[in-house]
């Protein structure tokens, strides 16, 4: 239990870092991201079996492609409605459904979609044994958070990240353009989403009806966290990834999509803002 609840963290985490970093920046709540999620799988399994391109070209391509179209997203939809906040749900959600459904109807469905494991094999530890994928994840998601930190601490335009997301209109004042950062961290919040895809879908296959799951989850780990919370994203991934793992050791696998609802409920009743939402209102102001 201790060994995939830490697995099943790590895949939450990577799951929720793209949605976190595109609603810290921007303050747009991208509600296509489990599409998006989808979308990448599927592209990337179709540069494999009908391109024949190797895997990490195709991997590649696909993250590079779905960053640029979260760009024009950004610029030909979102910035028309930016700071309405019912108008970008719906907008979002809107996009997503458009995208699943699209990809049902070209008959995306069947056990044939899956992508092929980076390493076969599995590991011991202790006395369970542990897909070397699954280690994979692991260390995709410590590496992934260790990259973000350096990216918005030590780039230019990390810190033209920061700068937005702590005030906007003061950013305007040193020159940093607000929509054009927005549309970025739509692009790079949309990329982090295809990685997360790339590296988790080999575990299973890849369904239209994912895209919900992937979207549900997402939101789960960023509001008990605390949205546009980094550090909360890492918490709550390990609260609700143990949660998880055990409702379906000691209940059934059918209950683990009900633990990330009840969390939402649960920390709207209790902390709205999340386990780490006003620490970083705080840290904002300092």
């Amino acid at each position: 239990m201790l060994i995939y609840g830490l697995i099943n963290s790590a895949v939450l985490a990577l799951m929720a870092l793209g949605f976190n970093l595109t609603f810290g920046i921007s303050g747009v709540a991208n509600f296509s991201y489990g599409a998006i999620y989808v979308v990448a799988g599927f592209l990337t399994w179709t540069l494999i079996n009908q391109v024949g391109l190797p895997y990490f070209p195709s991997a590649l391509i696909t993250i590079v492609a779905v960053g640029i179209a979260g760009v024009y997203m950004y610029r030909l939809i979102l910035k028309r409605i930016r700071g309405l906040v019912i108008s970008e749900v719906i907008a979002t959600f809107g996009i997503g459904l458009v995208l699943l459904e699209l990809l049902r109807y070209l008959g995306f469905m069947g056990f044939e979609y899956s992508l092929p494991m980076f390493i076969k094999g599995s590991v011991e530890i202790g006395d369970t044994y542990v897909d070397i994928q699954r280690l994979v994840i692991i260390g995709a998601g410590i590496l992934l958070i260790t990259a973000l930190y350096l990216f918005t601490h030590h780039t230019k335009l990390g810190l033209a990240f920061r700068g937005i997301a702590q005030e906007e209109h003061t950013s305007l004042a040193v020159g940093i353009n607000p929509d054009r950062i927005a549309s970025f961290s739509m692009g790079m919040g949309s990329a982090l989403g295809a990685f997360a895809a790339i590296v988790i879908l080999p575990l299973g296959t890849i369904t239209v009806d994912g895209g919900y799951d992937v979207l549900i989850n997402a939101l789960s780990v960023c509001i008990v966290g605390g949205l546009g919370s980094t550090f909360g994203v890492i918490i709550a991934s390990f609260i609700i990834g143990y949660a998880q793992t055990m409702t379906a050791t000691y209940l059934s696998p059918h209950w683990i999509m009900i633990v990330s609802l009840c969390a939402i409920l649960i920390i709207l009743a209790v902390k709205p803002s999340g386990i780490l939402g006003h620490q970083k209102e705080l840290e904002e102001r300092v």
